[in-house]
């Protein structure tokens, strides 16, 4: 195999605006889809915890759905299937600025809908490890159910979900190369658009996975800074080696 180094640091070091343009659309897709999977998250935890059947079995169908099936039949049934029913066809959307690409929109909304799953339980979860007590409390002075989430609930479970959440946005920032099946230019189709044209296809993809593991690897030294600042305990948050290389790392450490 002839490994063209100079192709390799040229697009690692020097990228094109066709990569700059897919990093910072990769990027906007997981925040953006990831805010969207939080909100319907919690809407969809609290509805998960009220005693009202009519408003526990949809959200009950809605994780089964999501978490049952895989996310690219979902991101593909959401944007080309419907348009084929003739059931929902993604047009874009003029916002001033920019015009907004319906593929993008199904894009952003496929990731969240399934984010939205896992960040229910998630959610749900954090919630129903606070101390029963803590409702209680609230309950003696008279709060509505709403202010007792607000003011004593949700900042308690919010220390618990922290780690998670991290965990969850960082696997969304690999699924998007997933959108790639319906034409949403990020990394992974820019890059494979360019080695159709280079036919560098080793050093290309070398490159977008060291772009990836960059990503990834600045969001753990972000996601331990925020684990640190919201800290659920006293204890001494976990380092970012750990976090990202696990056990062998801390063996290393002590000269193992």
């Amino acid at each position: 195999m002839n490994f063209n180094w100079e192709i390799f640091w040229q697009y690692l070091l020097q990228p094109s605006g066709i990569y700059l343009n897919a990093l910072w659309l990769t990027c906007a897709i997981a925040v953006l889809a990831m805010s969207l999977g939080v909100v319907l998250g919690l809407i969809a935890a609290l509805m998960r915890l009220s005693s009202n059947p009519m408003l526990q079995y949809p959200v009950r169908f809605y994780v089964w759905l999501m978490r049952g099936t895989p996310l690219l039949v979902q991101i593909v049934f959401l944007y080309t299937a419907l348009a084929a029913g003739g059931i929902f066809r993604f047009q874009d959307i003029d916002l001033g600025l920019f015009i907004l690409p319906g593929n993008i929109q199904a894009a952003i909304i496929a990731l969240g809908l399934n984010e939205g799953a896992y960040m229910a339980e998630i959610i749900r979860a954090g919630i129903g490890a606070v101390d029963k007590g803590q409702y209680e409390a609230g309950r003696s002075l008279g709060m509505t159910f709403g202010k007792l989430m607000q003011r004593i609930v949700l900042p308690q479970a919010f220390r618990i979900i922290v780690p998670p959440i991290g965990n969850e946005f960082n696997v969304m920032l690999k699924n998007t190369t997933l959108v790639s099946v319906i034409g949403v230019q990020e990394l992974l189709l820019s890059t494979q658009m360019i080695t159709s044209a280079t036919f560098r296809v080793f050093e290309l993809y070398l490159v977008v996975a060291i772009y990836f593991l960059l990503l990834t690897t600045l969001w753990g030294f972000f996601q331990r800074w925020l684990e640190h600042r919201f800290g659920q305990s006293e204890r001494r948050p976990e380092s970012a080696s750990r976090r990202m290389f696990g056990g062998f790392a801390a063996r290393f450490s002590r000269g193992r």
